[in-house]
């Protein structure tokens, strides 16, 4: 079994434009991932020949307030035609819109029931909307004692939980192993309950969020856990190479790829 290997185009090659990041990640064989699309040229990224495989799909809003989640729905919709135009299948989200330093919009101390259900009903919609324009959106849980404090639904088991709620293959789960590892830890098992509803994998080492082979995680036994549990999709490194400068990140983009072939 193999994966779909792609790299986070925002944290390696930061010396170079993007279009040579892209040019490079893509020459180098692997597919390519976007955050914010708003910032990028559509026209120049689709010209490249990559292949994209996922960008945030959203720009602001939230799961869970009611203005907040018509926001969301209306930039996830304002994000349909960019993705399009890179035919990147795959739209991201969060629990809450991001910001600057990726704090939470609106960062949220506890989360209550009420919350839960306005989030599935959220999600529900947008579901709906990626059915409808035959996209899936995924729901990627991140970490809140490092990178995100204050995030709602934060959690890999949070974000597990809302996409089983919802029950639709336009929702899956993008499991994130560097926020797991930092939140939850016991990835193999993790990796075995998401399984079915993963839509995606992204991966960075802990601590220091750099590529696979610099901190304490054993990722050639979670790519065999991956395998052996059924998932054959997109495993993508969005990690900083832990050496700095073009060389730093194609020694990082090796050392994902040796991690990740089975």
């Amino acid at each position: 079994m193999t994966f779909t290997l792609a790299v986070c185009s925002e944290m390696v090659f930061t010396d170079l434009p993007v279009a040579e990041r892209v040019r490079r990640i893509h020459e180098q064989g692997f597919a390519v991932e976007i955050w914010d699309w708003s910032v990028h040229d559509a026209d120049a990224l689709a010209a490249s020949g990559a292949r994209f495989t996922s960008m945030t799909g959203y720009l602001r809003g939230d799961l869970t307030t009611p203005d907040g989640a018509d926001e969301l729905l209306r930039t996830a919709e304002a994000s349909l035609p960019f993705a399009r135009a890179i035919a990147c299948p795959s739209l991201n989200l969060h629990g809450t819109g991001l910001g600057p330093g990726g704090l939470p919009v609106r960062p949220v101390e506890h989360v209550s029931g009420e919350m839960w259900l306005a989030a599935v009903r959220t999600l529900e919609r947008v579901a709906a909307l990626g059915a409808e324009h035959d996209v899936t959106f995924v729901l990627e849980n991140l970490n809140t004692e490092v990178d995100h404090p204050g995030t709602p639904f934060a959690r890999a088991a949070d974000t597990l939980a809302l996409v089983r709620a919802v029950g639709s293959d336009h929702l899956r789960m993008n499991l994130d192993l560097y926020h797991a590892q930092i939140g939850e830890g016991n990835l193999v098992e993790l990796v075995r309950r998401a399984a079915p509803y993963l839509g995606e994998v992204q991966v960075a080492d802990v601590p220091g969020r750099c590529e696979p082979g610099t901190g304490e995680v054993r990722w050639p036994v979670v790519a065999r856990a991956l395998a052996d549990a059924g998932y054959d999709g997109v495993v993508a490194m969005e990690a900083f190479a832990s050496t700095e400068g073009t060389a730093g990140s194609d020694l990082a983009l090796e050392r994902f790829r040796e991690a990740f072939t089975l």
